[in-house]
């Protein structure tokens, strides 16, 4: 399992350490594609589907059972880590091999899943992978978003070899599973400041991110006196320090984030005229999460009007706090204590694929810690003896849904 994550790592790797794989890319393709080839070396039933997600099902013998969902996602933001998102394939995928060559064929399918993308690092949409199998995402709609170079969704998608044309809004979506369980780095220090090595997550936090445009009037920085001007940028600033005043005020455990600023035609003589930002919101409890955003909001049209600019907000996503489900949870605390390992519950601020599955079938997701609580980033580091105990933690959920006693369960 650790010889193949450092293999997936090679694809898209920089010198840094770094790892780049955003959706549609050639690196990414390459990676999917030894990710299929992989999972049939293991004896799995693989394939792509229709937008680029990569299935490897280990069938079980009675088709009345609901398989059981297992992985992770294979995108990664610019220059992240090795692991996010990545653990949580290769784990999956080793471990349905390993169940296949020491107990063969399951009572329930087991099924390892590698999401084509989750992070929302090219296109402002965040989890295109698992939102097109839960029926959240569609096709359309979403094809005409382009990336910060100007290619649309259906552009990248062509060039990497899917389809658009005569599928349908939804042509990934099932309504056959059974269960998820994902693994996957903490992305934060709990664990570690705690010293366990098992994270049961209770419940991922709600988010929202929204794309803002603010609109003013492009002119020349030498002829437009301060107080005709019309500075897009300016404004977008206030707004930024806003927006971080504001959730300062709001206390935790909310967050408000702009990540990614863009002037448009930005040049060093000229007034700006156009500027667009990112803006992520997250809390734990939907109602304040939404009241934040609806008074965040105002705030920003009041700046827009007191400077005479224009403002436009579009979301990309509205993602509900999601609880997982206890019954597998509490299969996963079995587990940690069949076999010694230090475990405790805890909340996942960061957004998962899980957060997708738990409003459509029981979720439950794993977490190993994350050295330093570091993540998207190539500092991002898991040391090798506590990613072994995630996947022995993993292996022993699963046996019990597709071979041992919870395999007769109803999902």
């Amino acid at each position: 399992m650790l010889e193949v994550l450092d293999w997936l790592a090679t694809y898209g790797a920089a010198p840094d350490g770094g790892v780049t794989r955003l959706l549609y890319t050639e690196p990414w393709l390459q990676a999917q594609q030894a990710l299929l080839a992989k999972m049939q070396e293991l004896g799995l039933e693989a394939s792509f589907d229709a937008v680029g997600n990569v299935y490897g099902k280990l069938q079980g013998n009675r088709y009345t059972l609901r398989p059981v969902l297992t992985g992770s996602h294979v995108d990664t933001v610019k220059n992240g880590g090795k692991y996010d998102g990545a653990y949580g394939v290769v784990a999956s995928m080793m471990a349905l091999g390993y169940l296949k060559a020491v107990y063969g064929v399951p009572k329930r399918s087991l099924e390892v899943v590698s999401f084509c993308e989750e992070e929302g690092s090219r296109f402002p949409l965040a989890y295109w992978g698992s939102g097109h199998v839960t029926g959240v995402r569609s096709l359309a709609g979403s094809i005409d978003v382009a990336d910060p170079e100007g290619i649309t969704l259906s552009e990248a998608m062509r060039e990497a070899g899917f389809q658009t044309a005569n599928l349908g809004d939804h042509p990934a979506k099932r309504e056959d599973i059974g269960a998820y369980i994902e693994i996957h780095i903490e992305q934060g220090s709990v664990l570690g400041y705690k010293k366990k090595q098992i994270g049961i997550v209770t419940a991922i936090v709600g988010q929202i991110r929204l794309t803002v445009v603010v609109k003013g009037n492009s002119n020349h920085a030498g002829t437009t006196p301060m107080t005709m001007r019309k500075d897009a940028l300016a404004g977008a600033s206030e707004m930024v320090v806003v927006t971080e005043q504001m959730a300062l005020e709001e206390g935790e455990p909310l967050v408000a984030t702009v990540g990614r600023l863009h002037v448009k035609r930005g040049t060093s003589n000229v007034v700006p005229g156009e500027v667009e930002f990112t803006l992520d919101i997250r809390h734990t409890d939907e109602l304040k999460m939404d009241l934040f955003c609806t008074k965040l909001l105002t705030k920003l049209n009041e700046i827009a009007r007191r400077r005479e600019l224009t403002i436009e907000t579009v979301e990309n996503l509205h993602a509900s706090p999601v609880a997982m489900h206890e019954g597998i949870s509490a299969e996963i605390e079995t587990a940690c204590t069949a076999y010694g390992f230090q475990s405790m519950k805890l909340p996942s601020g960061a957004g998962h694929d899980a957060q997708l599955f738990g409003p459509i079938c029981p979720s439950a997701m794993i977490f190993v810690p994350s050295r330093g609580g570091i993540s998207h980033s190539p500092d991002e580091f898991t040391e090798p003896e506590e990613l072994v105990v995630g996947f022995q933690t993993l292996v022993h959920v699963l046996y019990q849904y597709g071979y041992g006693g919870k395999a007769d369960e109803i999902l």
